[in-house]
């Protein structure tokens, strides 16, 4: 089987970069006799993934399977200002693939309730953290958040900061009261700059990322509706505390791994995240492996 991979955000400083990243390369180590080339020209290809709704194509050469992360831009269409005529012919793109791939049952009922897609043709297959992100030593950890100019106990928010993304609730978070610094990993936007009290470390390799994390008291998501919540599994890779707004995927993927706030009380998200105590619990033991192995099944379903 040969497979056409979109791999043009592999070096997207977001989410989807990291999954287009660790997903890419577990294929490529389980592929076996397959073959799997990073394009969005399917040629050739026996079956074409777009592991984005960008790559999303009304007409492909051959079946097409789409990773949908999640449907904020139809659920909260007052608040996405750039959607258009484009978004529109890729949720059509999609509703025409033969595959979809999600990760949490809650966007898959999204995915069926919005885009009315037949259930039998959605998958969910989760995500996990990266191999790099594992727990780092102390004096790893301290000569990162000297190099950063963070402190030594801290409360950390990672994520995209370009621009303001209402879900996330940024803007909210940093002006909540807190009993500890809040620190905030990600490429920044001039806005972000304007943020009150917090401190910007912008975008950071993985070594320092999984220093930052090892480090924190505990990590802050705000955010009132996640597709998965990648960051937080990534947190707990590292052994940080997560404390969390209540979302349904954040409790599809964490369940009792973390500590839960109601979805508006950002000021109790901020003192439940000051009280966090270590050991905090072990990640789900899903891995990349594990995903690239279920997408393969998937690439096998669509051509059988």
């Amino acid at each position: 089987m040969k497979v056409a991979f979109d791999n043009r955000a592999v070096t997207d400083l977001r989410g989807i970069g990291r999954y287009v990243r660790c997903l890419l390369e577990a294929l490529r180590d389980t592929a076996g006799d397959n073959e799997i080339v990073g394009t969005h020209r399917p040629g050739r290809a026996d079956v074409y993934h777009s592991p984005w709704l960008e790559g999303a194509s009304i007409r492909t050469p051959c079946p097409m399977v789409v990773t949908l992360h999640n449907l904020v831009a139809l659920k909260r269409r007052s608040e996405q200002l750039r959607a258009g005529l484009r978004s529109q012919l890729r949720y059509l793109a999609i509703q025409r693939a033969a595959h979809v791939i999600v990760a949490t049952e809650t966007v898959r009922e999204d995915v069926h309730a919005l885009l009315n897609i037949d259930p039998e043709r959605i998958t969910v297959i989760h995500e996990a953290a990266a191999p790099t992100l594992h727990v780092r030593p102390p004096a790893e950890v301290r000569e990162v958040c000297e190099h950063h100019g963070v402190p030594d106990d801290y409360l950390l928010w990672v994520g995209g900061l370009q621009h303001p993304d209402p879900r996330k609730r940024v803007a909210e978070l940093a002006a909540a009261p807190r009993e500890l610094p809040l620190v905030m990993v990600g490429a920044a936007g001039r806005w972000a700059h304007e943020l009150p009290g917090v401190i910007l470390t912008g975008h950071v390799a993985d070594e320092d990322l999984a220093c930052l994390y090892t480090g924190a008291h505990a990590l802050v998501c705000a955010s009132d509706d996640a597709g998965f919540g990648l960051t937080t599994v990534e947190a707990l890779a590292c052994g940080t505390p997560v404390v969390a707004c209540e979302s349904p995927a954040l409790r599809e993927v964490l369940d009792n791994r973390a500590t839960f706030v109601a979805a508006d009380d950002l000021a109790g998200l901020m003192a439940a995240g000051a009280t966090a105590t270590r050991p905090a619990p072990p990640p789900p033991q899903w891995t990349w492996t594990d995903a690239a192995r279920a997408t393969w099944r998937v690439y096998e379903s669509v051509l059988g």
